[in-house]
């Protein structure tokens, strides 16, 4: 590499939550720089998921958490050419990029979801991830299945 590498920016932590998981959140939930406004949605959805994270005995924000870890995938596959041929190989994902596609994959399908407002679908996204199910759940098994698929052309790991 020719230029170094950039510095990992602070996130200073949310104001309702305390936390810094959640402000990541909303900045990969931000368009155009508004910020408040993603914080609004993303509030929202916690206020309608909060009657569920009751019922389990949790808080809210433990509630998300379990959600996005449930979404978490621990391996992708990349491609490699080697000799003239294309292969898919499994790889491990950095822990820092887990969260990171994890939290993109839940905006991606909340966002695909039918309903009202963002904060609605945000909502049942989270529900969904938390139960199990939903479209970043599947996102996240389909990828396994592919690395497990390729786990021969692991010996081509860069």
């Amino acid at each position: 590499m020719r230029k170094a590498k950039p510095k990992k920016r602070i996130i200073l932590p949310d104001p309702r939550f305390n936390d810094v998981l959640v402000t990541q959140f909303v900045n990969n939930l931000m368009y155009d720089g508004k910020k408040s406004i993603a914080y609004g949605i993303f509030y929202s959805a916690m206020d309608r998921v909060a009657p569920k994270a009751e019922q389990e005995g949790k808080s809210v924000v433990d509630y998300w958490k379990k959600a996005i870890e449930n979404i978490t995938p621990s391996v992708e596959v990349k491609s490699r050419r080697v000799g003239g041929a294309t292969f898919q190989v499994p790889t491990e994902i950095r822990p820092d990029r887990k969260v990171s596609l994890s939290m993109k994959n839940m905006i991606l399908f909340s966002r695909k979801r039918s309903g009202k407002s963002m904060s609605d679908k945000l909502a049942a996204e989270i529900i969904a991830a938390y139960n199990m199910e939903g479209g970043a759940f599947k996102k996240k098994e389909d990828m396994h299945k592919m690395a497990d698929a390729n786990r021969a052309f692991a010996h081509f790991r860069f």
